[in-house]
């Protein structure tokens, strides 16, 4: 909670200011328009949430800044509750995750943090190194999943990887899941090259990956994963909206908020594409990937 509010403070501060005076009044609601658009909350969100604060100040008859605060927070976690829903592992064997984004967006290194995640939670998994456009890809890979090991230098490690030197990212993916089934692992994760959604051909390629996933494995993949840098503001929602269309995303990933993330855009999302939130980054290590709690996310986002 600490580190995520620490990584809010940015628009927490901002927003606190909107309460710092005495009165409720229409220059109150228009600055707390204002912090809230600044925020990255976008135009529905922030009309939405002000219209449900009003109707609640009124049913309170609330008369101080700081009451008025805590209902905003209250709103806030009602508006994102929708988001809040923990991954599910076992009903699937493998259960199949494809993890997409743009570059930079911390990708690779949160499949290193669900990973160690999973291990932790005593799940064998196998990820598929697919970004085979970039560089290293999977030799960074490589290096997460060493660190994510439960129990590194074993016989029987909790973390295997499949990787092909020149192989085609389809075909990398094929190949983890049926080893994935024949090894027994518990989880499959592919990791692919990042791409911007207006990327039409490589956007196709994402689409093939799944096709062949899905042949590999009858249903998978069963988690469709799009990783966010927390910095990206009212653009994270255009990618949401844009591999959402391409590829039916079931769960997003927001990384980064351990800085100047201002995090209005979960409110965005939410409203406009009401997509799970299955964890947040607050930090490098690998511990820092924590489970969503829209409660917690209000309150640390208010300050």
């Amino acid at each position: 909670m600490d580190k995520l509010r620490s990584g809010l403070r940015k628009t927490g501060s901002g927003i606190a200011q909107v309460f710092t005076g005495t009165k409720i009044d229409e220059a109150l609601y228009e600055d707390l328009e204002g912090a809230l658009l600044m925020a990255d909350a976008g135009v529905q969100a922030t009309e939405f949430l002000l219209k449900d604060l009003k109707w609640r100040v009124k049913e309170a008859k609330a008369t101080d800044p700081a009451r008025v605060k805590a209902l905003l927070a209250d709103a806030l976690a009602d508006l994102l509750a929708p988001l809040e829903k923990p991954l599910q592992i076992g009903e699937h064997a493998p259960t199949v995750m494809m993890v997409v984004g743009v570059n930079g967006a911390g990708k690779t290194t949160s499949i290193g943090k669900l990973t160690r995640h999973l291990a932790d939670a005593g799940q064998k998994v196998l990820l598929a190194a697919a970004d085979t456009f970039r560089a290293a890809a999977p030799e960074q890979l490589a290096v997460w999943g060493e660190r994510a090991d439960a129990t590194p230098g074993t016989r029987n490690p909790d973390v295997e990887i499949v990787s092909q030197e020149s192989g085609d990212p389809a075909s990398v993916s094929f190949d983890a899941v049926v080893a994935g089934k024949s090894r027994g692992c518990d989880v499959v994760i592919a990791d692919t090259a990042g791409r911007l959604p207006t990327q039409l051909h490589l956007m196709e390629e994402l689409k093939k990956i799944k096709r062949v996933i899905g042949k590999a494995q009858e249903g998978a993949p069963h988690e469709v994963l799009l990783v966010i840098d927390g910095n990206t503001g009212q653009n994270a929602l255009s990618q949401v909206k844009s591999f959402d269309d391409a590829l039916k995303l079931t769960g997003l990933i927001i990384t980064k908020l351990d800085g100047t993330a201002k995090g209005g855009v979960l409110a965005a999302i939410a409203r406009e594409r009401p997509i799970p939130v299955y964890f947040v980054g607050v930090g490098e290590r690998l511990e820092d990937l924590q489970t969503f709690n829209a409660r917690e996310f209000a309150q640390a986002l208010l300050n």
